[in-house]
């Protein structure tokens, strides 16, 4: 399974492409492609958001469900998606409802 993410250029804030063209700041927001069709839709919304103007370093991601939450299989991304690791106060894990990085 994968997710589109990328970072919104106009503050460079980790992003999650969330479907009806619209991104997220919440990997929990994310739509996930569960096969290579959907893969390759992401990746075609992607490569259309980045030529926009609207998103930077798009990228997909692998990640896996576990109890219904959207966990990235790589640190570097489970940390882009809640925050530092040194402090728990500051980033999206400082956030309600977003558990903390690694």
């Amino acid at each position: 399974m994968k997710v589109l993410t990328a970072n919104r250029l106009i503050d460079g804030e980790a992003v999650w492409y969330a479907g009806g063209q619209r991104w997220s700041e919440a990997i929990a927001d994310a739509e996930v492609a569960g096969d290579k069709a959907a893969e390759e839709a992401l990746d075609a919304i992607g490569k259309a958001a980045f030529a926009a103007n609207q998103v930077l370093d798009v990228e997909l991601i692998d990640v896996e469900v576990q109890d219904g939450a959207i966990v990235p299989n790589r640190l570097r991304e489970r940390i882009r998606a809640a925050g530092p690791t040194i402090r728990h106060d500051l980033g999206k894990q400082a956030r309600p409802g977003v558990t903390h990085a690694a």
